[in-house]
């Protein structure tokens, strides 16, 4: 999501036509180049090394691609575990996640400048042909503003700039007559009645036949957006303008801008995660730099690059000010109120805000970025990915992973900005962990569970558009590309946008509504160019020095920053009260409680701190009770372990994550429910019986299988089109009696997980799985028998065996609970869903699989996977909230006084749960 940057000797290059005001502009990306070519120094990795990388790198694209084109196209998405296309409608809804479908084969379109970059035109030249004749962007289907802004116009206007590009240099593309462009204006003007508000706004969502508000649009009641939704505009619709003439896009983009800064928090200079689209009230007021937020401040300093317009660049220092006041404790970057912004609004971060150590490079402020950045790296070497969400103590928060690219782009721009083959080896380390954990024969399957390294049948558009890009560019030298990448911007979803639209159709009228709120320190400017100094010492080991503090900061050590109000009191003073340590039969603590909010503006902290604590604690009082999800990985030809489906524990039985997995071939019992002795014992002899649920205890079944001699159990729900996509986890309960008898592992899969290993048992026979807590390791000999080398013929068997396990997996509409976040910005949570129909109570234990791990609060750093957790006798018992009730009857009078507060922190753990 960052400038693209480059340059020649210690210099910085401006494009040709491009006036004095544009070398002002450049100064962002220019400050990258002083360092990584005035200080340069011998690299540990080779040229041969990075092209080995780079090649790599083009393998898994054509990987990802090729499987999309044969198995998907013209779908929106690829599922990569059924190997067939996503279509809106004829899939189960997955919430918001699923607004950014609509219909016009968008992983196509997303792709489209990724082609370029990698140095396919005569793919590219064929994509854009297929674009043109099969795309239909008149469809009667509801989308998301933002989504289809950055990646449909972004892809369209991405593709129109290296087809022009294409054109002038002679060889492709000569009969390009600017039709990319020509659809990109019909979908901005099919964009435009979103921002049919009062206050300029768009709405969040459009139809894209019927617009808003007519009754066939199905949209146009929302009052709610996020602020990255109206703030991720400006590049996409300006250059749409300064392409086209029509001011019209532009104008409108600068008037959504305009009101998110007059909206700002006057005395933080902060903005909130949703706001009201027609009144302008902020909803959600906490602030931070992930999802709901990200790309606002993105394109604040992206727009002052690309149009020259000196008062974005003042409104993002503004901001940058205070997101470095308050928000960041290197190395993290933690929300806060926007009134009240020295109180941490959580304590726990979201993926999305990877991309800021990137923005932090184009800022040119290095130092925070490193730090930032080694830290999320920390995370990801303990996980292999990066968690949806994650703890200040780093535990998993919420365990998906959908490929998100935020975190290689910033590797890319670190790389540019100190020349530190460290970095190399980070991507490196990228590239190893996708194709051993996410790469599935039909293409990259997204993390259903980074703990388990079970997957989830999704690879979305933006996996293609972005990920590949950024680490093709940081294995690639300049004359591995085919034209010069200085001359480009990125947008928010790494397409390509040239810098000499700001010497074009100037002709929007601007008001500078920035000094007439603030005034802005000189030193915000100092890295403007022409500009002689380089971001750090003329120190090759610079960046390492402020990297090594944070090796460890995952793993054995508190990180710095996290305890901001205790420091405080290191003078002397009492300490506050904490939630972890209150009882409500302490006269001394009751008193404390009473005193919160009343004394002083200390006290009125301490009791904001102390409710959001209780409030997390009740959290995770309640996770503590659940078990973890557990993995059933198919490791037999042609899976070879790549295939990992995510399975619900039993609470009888082995326990995955205290013994060594089972692995074994699976055998369907007879009778399938297993609720009688079984009739074919020599069939599931020391093998993992497959048992259909219903009809009887899951105990009972666990008690058949075994005296039959099977080894393990895999329950498969007899609900058609279940699936753990879009249905929580479930553990398979006990019969209430003693269950200490059942000694193998039991595992519960759902309808569409169950279907893929049957429809391998007709296909192959012999089929071996794995039953453990987390997905091993493939093995090194088999996958030397499906290496690369012989991609085509394999990924294209593969493929057809793949897509021969999907037809008979008959899928319902229904609605399903969202992802955590949405593909870039817009927040949202897991949603809590009813049991499902027909489940007796007795046979499970709904759970979220979003965030089984328990959190922890601000400032602990104990391991709570080695305290003891005791487990509730009763559902009754297991409610935290009833506890708690009883505990604070007594200060209900105390309560009453921070009501505003509690809905605020109340309003945060539902976005949380």
């Amino acid at each position: 999501m960052s400038e693209a940057g480059g340059g020649r000797g210690c210099g910085c290059r401006v494009p040709q036509r491009a006036p004095w005001s544009l070398v002002a502009a450049t100064a962002a990306f220019c400050l990258v180049l002083a360092t990584s070519v005035c200080t340069a120094r011998a690299a540990p990795m080779s040229r041969e090394e990075k092209q080995k990388l780079g090649n790599q790198v083009l393998e898994m694209f054509d990987h990802a691609f090729g499987n999309y084109m044969e198995h998907a196209y013209p779908a929106d998405e690829l599922m990569p575990l059924t190997c067939r296309g996503r279509v809106r409608g004829q899939e189960p809804s997955r919430g918001d996640v699923d607004d950014a479908l609509g219909r016009f084969s968008l992983t196509l379109i997303d792709s489209l400048d990724t082609l370029v970059v990698l140095n396919k035109t005569k793919e590219f030249e064929d994509a854009v042909r297929k674009v043109l004749r099969d795309v239909n962007l008149d469809n009667d289907v509801v989308v998301s503003v933002f989504e289809t802004n950055i990646r449909v116009l972004g892809g369209l206007l991405g593709g129109h700039s290296l087809a022009i590009m294409l054109k002038e240099k002679g060889e492709y593309m000569q009969w390009y007559n600017d039709e990319l462009l020509q659809m990109a204006k019909q979908l901005g003007y099919r964009l435009l009645p979103a921002f049919n508000t009062t206050s300029g706004l768009p709405y969040p969502r459009i139809n894209l036949k019927f617009g808003i508000r007519k009754p066939e649009a199905r949209t146009g009641t929302e009052t709610d957006t996020c602020t990255a939704c109206a703030g991720t505009l400006i590049l996409e619709f300006a250059a749409l303008s300064r392409f086209t003439g029509a001011t019209i896009f532009e104008e409108y983009a600068r008037k959504a801008l305009d009101f998110l800064w007059e909206k700002r928090q006057r005395s933080s200079n902060l903005v909130g995660v949703t706001i009201n689209i027609h009144t302008g009230d902020w909803v959600r007021k906490d602030s931070g730099v992930g999802a709901g937020i990200d790309s606002y401040y993105e394109y604040l300093l992206k727009a002052y690059v690309l149009l020259g317009d000196d008062s974005f660049l003042e409104r993002f220092n503004t901001h940058y000010d205070a997101i470095m006041r308050y928000i960041s404790q290197p190395p993290l970057l933690l929300d806060v109120h926007i009134h009240k912004p020295m109180l941490n609004a959580r304590t726990w971060m979201d993926s999305l805000l990877a991309f800021f150590p990137g923005l932090q490079v184009l800022k040119g402020d290095i130092r925070p970025a490193i730090e930032t950045h080694e830290m999320l790296y920390q995370v990801i070497k303990k996980h292999n990915f990066l968690p949806e969400a994650f703890t200040t103590d780093f535990r998993v928060h919420w365990a998906q992973h959908p490929l998100r690219p935020e975190f290689a782009e910033s590797t890319y721009f670190l790389y540019k900005a100190t020349g530190d083959p460290y970095y190399l080896e980070v991507g490196k380390t990228l590239i190893e962990n996708l194709n051993k954990y996410a790469r599935v024969p039909c293409g990259f399957a997204a993390m259903k569970d980074v703990r388990t390294g079970s997957h989830e049948d999704r690879m979305d558009s933006f996996f293609l558009a972005e990920m590949f890009k950024y680490l093709y560019l940081l294995f690639a030298d300049k004359e591995d590309i085919i034209f010069d990448i200085e001359d480009y911007i990125f947008t928010t979803e790494a397409h390509l946008l040239p810098l000499w639209l700001s010497t074009t159709n100037r002709n929007i009228s601007k008001k500078n509504t920035t000094s007439e709120y603030t005034e802005l320190d000189d030193s915000n400017f100092d890295w403007t160019c022409p500009n002689t100094q380089i971001l750090f010492p003329n120190d090759p080991l610079y960046a390492q020095s402020i990297r090594e503090p944070l090796k460890n900061v995952v793993d054995k050590s508190c990180p710095r920053g996290i305890i901001r109000v205790e420091e405080s009191f290191r003078s002397g003073a009492k300490p506050p009260l904490r939630a972890r340590d209150f009882m409500a039969t302490n006269p001394e603590h009751l008193e404390i409680l009473k005193k919160m909010g009343a004394a002083s503006s200390i006290d009125a902290e301490d009791g904001l701190r102390f409710m959001q604590e209780m409030i997390e604690l009740s959290s995770q009082q309640q996770k503590e009770q659940q078990l973890p999800p557990r993995a059933v990985q198919i490791i037999s030809h042609p899976f070879f372990g790549r295939v990992v489906l995510t399975a619900g524990p039993a609470q009888f039985g082995l326990d995955l994550s205290k013994h060594k997995e089972t692995r074994g071939f699976v055998a369907s019992s007879k009778p399938y429910n297993g609720c009688s002795e079984l009739t074919n014992p020599e069939a599931v002899m020391g093998k993992i019986a497959l048992i259909q649920r219903g009809q009887c205890m899951f105990a009972e079944k666990a008690r058949n299988i075994q005296n039959a001699g099977a080894i393990g159990g895999i329950v498969i729900d007899d609900n058609e089109g279940s699936s753990s996509d879009t249905a929580p986890l479930f553990q398979m309960a006990g019969d209430g009696k003693d269950t200490d008898d059942i000694k193998i592992p039991m595992l519960f899969l759902f309808s569409k997980e169950g279907n893929i290993i049957l429809d391998a048992i007709r296909e192959h026979e012999e089929v071996e799985v794995l039953l453990s807590d987390k997905a091993r390791d493939r093995d090194p000999e088999m996958e030397s028998e499906d290496q690369p080398s012989s991609e085509n013929d394999s990924q294209s068997q593969s493929a057809e065996q793949m897509l021969s396990l999907s037809q008979t997996v008959d899928l319902v509409d229904q609605e399903t609970p969202e992802s955590p976040l949405d593909s870039h910005s817009e927040p949202s949570s897991p949603a809590d869903t009813e049991e499902t129909a027909g489940l007796a109570p007795s046979e499970q234990i709904p759970s979220s699989t979003e965030s089984l791990e328990t959190t922890s609060l601000d400032g602990e750093c104990t391991d709570l996977d080695n305290q003891p957790k005791e487990q509730p006798e009763t559902e009754e018992d297991s409610n935290p909230n009833v506890s708690w009730g009883k505990k604070v009857q007594p200060i209900d009078s105390i309560l009453a006084d921070w009501n505003e507060d509690i809905e605020a922190f109340e309003m945060m753990e539902k976005d949380e749960l």
